[in-house]
């Protein structure tokens, strides 16, 4: 069976709250004989496991509406897990406060406190080792197309 990622991306759209309470950060089809279909969502304030089982129950029900109640699949609805990478621009605003560690475009990578983000980009005030010391540096702006990969720093204190 073969599973088309871009109606599978409408049908999801469909699937979610009205609300615009959560997005979308990732759809993934694997090319295997029993196709594996992984979303992966996100929202403003978090996303428990009760919407993301409304969201598969949806979906699912999206899926064999189109492509019948035989079809052979697996579907996995998700949230992101705390080593994932920042995809999605509106996935910053809830960590602010938080340090993060990025990779930038150029090969750089930068470490600071995310003092805020917006559509265009984040606020970083970068944390930068002087001899045996660190210090914070006044927060820059970092457009989202500088940024390469964005990763929350876990922190047990």
């Amino acid at each position: 069976m073969n599973l088309d990622q871009a109606r599978l991306s409408e049908f999801l759209q469909d699937s979610l709250p009205t609300d615009d309470s959560l997005f979308v950060v990732s759809l993934t089809v694997s090319d295997a004989i029993r196709p594996k279909v992984t979303v992966t969502l996100d929202g403003d304030q978090g996303v428990g496991i009760d919407e993301c089982a409304q969201v598969s129950r949806r979906l699912a029900r999206r899926i064999d509406e189109a492509y019948g109640e035989d079809a052979s699949y697996t579907l996995e609805v998700t949230s992101p897990g705390a080593d994932q990478p920042l995809r999605d621009p509106r996935q910053y605003s809830r960590h602010v406060g938080r340090s993060l560690s990025l990779k930038m475009t150029d090969g750089t990578e930068k470490t600071g406190v995310l003092e805020a983000a917006d559509a265009t980009g984040i606020q970083l005030a970068e944390v930068v080792k002087e001899k045996s010391k660190k210090k914070t540096l006044p927060a820059v702006l970092i457009p989202f197309g500088d940024i390469s990969e964005a990763k929350v720093v876990i922190s047990f204190k």
